[in-house]
């Protein structure tokens, strides 16, 4: 299949003019003028944005479903529902809860991979339950415990190592767990109310990410620069964005893009009420209500977010983001942190023809995945 006269976002996140040739769900050819028999199926594009396919691993649930539920059927509707808004892959994510939960949650996702019709399921990102209780955020109580490598070990051998991204508060870490965990998948700070010497002791012996930067973990300021300062100063670590307009002020988004804008990683850290709109739900063992948008436990604490990846590059766009700066946030940095930037996250020769058609004014006219 051709897709000619369009703009492609290339694989150096620059818009040109460009004919791509796709074969077998791959990329195979890419030129200004491609050569091709009169019979080969073609699709005009003029006036069409080609960008590369969402990719969301930082995402619970949503059309009513979550990660935790261990349920097969909820999760192929989610793939479907996230296709819509142009993801084409992304990690389904776990909550604190206990160590048999969480390895039924495990093994549901394994069961689904390959099978699905909608968004492809990547691998899977462990959020707790190896956090800390002071930084707990929508996570419950019960079930924190201090990062525990044998439990890791145990859950990560289980599931086949479909394991892409595993959290950690790296104060509560005694046991290595960093360097350990960091030979098996990406380690994330998070949860956590590290100072800067200890993250930046984290980034050090590993970690290279940090989940929903600013929330739950220790903010920036000229005397104590926390986790965020830590961040900021590391070069080789990347920081998630929640860009939703209620978890990171824009003015806040705009100057991490500015700092770091290679190192954005915008995640939905989507629960299951997304997709529905307003109403009750529970998010790991919390209960948790939607209204206007905003998802939140019973005391006001946020509680995961109700949007999607395509919807935050909206957003994005409105805050004076540029777009490909939006769209590399959106592909080819969340599939480098979890290692799948060889096959996904850019539009380029030999990668998966995971493609989102757009028009003139960025809405999604078509997607291939």
């Amino acid at each position: 299949m051709l897709y000619l006269n369009g703009t492609v976002l290339d694989g150096q996140f620059r818009f040109r003019k460009l004919d791509l040739e796709v074969q077998d769900g791959k990329i195979v050819r890419m030129s200004e003028k491609l050569e091709f028999p009169d019979n080969e199926l073609a699709v005009d594009c003029t006036d069409y944005t080609l960008v590369p396919g969402f990719v969301d691993i930082h995402i619970h649930g949503g059309m009513g479903t979550d990660t935790c539920d261990a349920d097969a059927e909820g999760l192929a509707e989610l793939a479907k529902f996230l296709l819509t808004k142009g993801v084409t892959s992304f990690c389904p994510t776990t909550m604190t809860v206990g160590e048999p939960e969480i390895a039924a949650a495990l093994e549901t996702v394994r069961s689904c991979m390959g099978n699905e019709e909608g968004a492809r399921i990547v691998g899977v990102n462990l959020e707790g339950p190896f956090i800390s209780a002071a930084k707990k955020g929508a996570q419950g109580d019960e079930f924190i415990r201090k990062p525990d490598l044998a439990m890791f070990r145990r859950l990560y051998d289980g599931c086949g190592g479909i394991i892409r991204l595993v959290d950690i508060a790296p104060e509560e870490d005694d046991s290595g767990f960093v360097e350990q965990a960091a030979r098996l998948c990406t380690v994330s700070v998070a949860h956590t109310n590290a100072d800067y010497d200890t993250a930046k002791r984290a980034f050090q012996r590993g970690a290279t990410h940090a989940t929903h930067l600013f929330n739950a973990m220790t903010g920036f300021t000229h005397r104590a620069p926390g986790v965020v300062g830590a961040v900021f100063d590391t070069g080789n670590v990347c920081g998630e964005l929640i860009c939703d307009g209620l978890h990171v002020h824009p003015a806040v988004v705009r100057t991490v893009f500015r700092l770091m804008p290679e190192r954005v990683c915008v995640v939905s850290d989507a629960i299951r009420l997304s997709g529905i709109g307003d109403g009750e739900g529970t998010l790991g063992v919390n209960a948790v209500t939607v209204r206007n948008g905003k998802a939140t436990l019973a005391d006001g604490t946020l509680a995961g977010s109700v949007t999607n990846l395509y919807d935050e590059f909206r957003n994005l766009l409105e805050w004076g983001i540029a777009p490909q700066d939006a769209l590399r946030a959106m592909t080819l940095t969340p599939a480098r942190q979890i290692g799948l930037d060889g096959e996904i996250g850019s539009l380029a020769v030999g990668k998966r023809a995971d493609i989102v058609v757009m028009d003139k004014d960025w809405n999604i006219m078509a997607v291939n995945r």
